[in-house]
């Protein structure tokens, strides 16, 4: 077991948990449909980010090759995607959605990455 994956992940999932009931009982009196929508996806992005390190850290010693830089590849990428999605629905500027915009697409690219590396390293290694 690798103790900071794990931490990392359950901190995401608690977060999660508190942010999705957030959204559910203050911010539906506040936002639109397609705004709570949109937050609602940064809370189940976030969620599924928590349980992939979860699985990962609890699982880290029966891989072949170090999960670190993967794992944390993978948290940054959570933290820009659903942070990003959350500040750009509930601060609704003009001027701070360009300069945050732009952060939620490199987010999801380093979840792909990192998963890609993970599929990558399991298919080509020795076992």
């Amino acid at each position: 077991m690798n103790k900071n994956i794990v931490i990392k992940g359950l901190s995401l999932i608690f977060l999660a948990i508190i942010l999705g009931a957030f959204g559910a009982h203050k911010l539906k009196e506040i936002l639109s449909i397609t705004e709570l929508a949109s937050f609602n996806t940064g809370v189940r992005y976030q969620m599924y980010g928590g349980f992939f390190l979860l699985i990962l850290g609890l699982n880290s010693d029966k891989f072949l090759f170090s999960i670190k830089k993967i794992a944390n590849i993978y948290f940054i990428g959570v933290i820009l995607f659903s942070l990003s999605i959350y500040l750009l629905t509930v601060i609704n500027i003009q001027n701070i959605n360009k300069l945050i915009g732009p952060i939620t697409p490199i987010g999801g690219l380093l979840m792909i990455v990192s998963v890609g590396i993970l599929l990558y390293k399991l298919i080509f290694s020795k076992n």
